[in-house]
């Protein structure tokens, strides 16, 4: 089935290029934009993004790495803004004294 009709390219050819992607690099973050370039084309209107996506999410290679599984509940538990406490400003130490 064509997905992308400005560039022809097929549900066939998206899952090949994440299988190949996820193959090459088991760790990389596999996007749309990724996608196009390893097929050796860029989006035009974007009208075919919506089901784009949904193909690739049909893939089973697609998967969020190991390594980064967790990653936004480890950064949620930090208690800190921007690297800083999270009473850096005036407002929030004169409320705590």
């Amino acid at each position: 089935m064509i997905v992308c009709h400005c560039n022809a390219i097929s549900d066939h050819e998206i899952r090949a290029a994440v299988d190949w992607m996820r193959a090459s690099d088991a760790t990389t973050l596999i996007t749309p934009g990724k996608v196009y370039r390893a097929l050796g084309k860029r989006p035009d209107c974007g009208g075919c993004l919506p089901l784009f996506l949904d193909t690739m999410q049909g893939c089973d290679s697609l998967g969020v790495p190991p390594q980064l599984r967790g990653l936004r509940q480890a950064m949620t538990q930090e208690k800190t803004h921007e690297g800083r406490r999270q009473s850096h400003r005036i407002s929030q130490q004169r409320a705590a004294e």
